[in-house]
């Protein structure tokens, strides 16, 4: 079993910053790596970014490359979400999640997840 907390949402004006955090505790040896999850609503949950334990290899939507930044804390077992220059359209709830093998950017590659942090962008 792993078990993951996520941290570090709110509310935050257009423009702004915020940083997420993600603590694992549990059998967290078994995953591969980590990844974060945002899901609107009405609409499916998306890959936002993830990272590898082993290498720190990251992973990136397209659309959030340069804005986002995923990063670890191996001695911590914590992953955290650097989010720049929000815009209203990344209000969601996001959520982190661990993979075990195959593809981060892939949904179905994930086996635990965190309860979720909203965030929410004014305009």
């Amino acid at each position: 079993q792993v078990q993951l907390v996520e941290s570090g949402g709110g509310l935050v004006q257009a423009g702004g910053s915020l940083r997420l955090s993600c603590a694992a505790s549990g059998r967290t040896f078994r995953s591969n790596g980590m990844g974060w999850f945002r899901q609107q609503p009405g609409k499916d949950r998306e890959f936002v970014a993830a990272i590898n334990w082993s290498d720190s290899s990251t992973y990136y939507a397209d659309s959030l490359k340069g804005r986002f930044t995923i990063s670890r804390d191996n001695a911590k077992n914590t992953v955290s979400l650097q989010m720049n220059s929000l815009k209203p359209e990344d209000t969601a709830v996001y959520y982190c999640a661990t993979y075990p093998d195959g593809s981060p950017e892939n949904l179905g590659a994930y086996d635990y997840w965190g309860q979720g942090t909203q965030v929410t962008v004014s305009s």
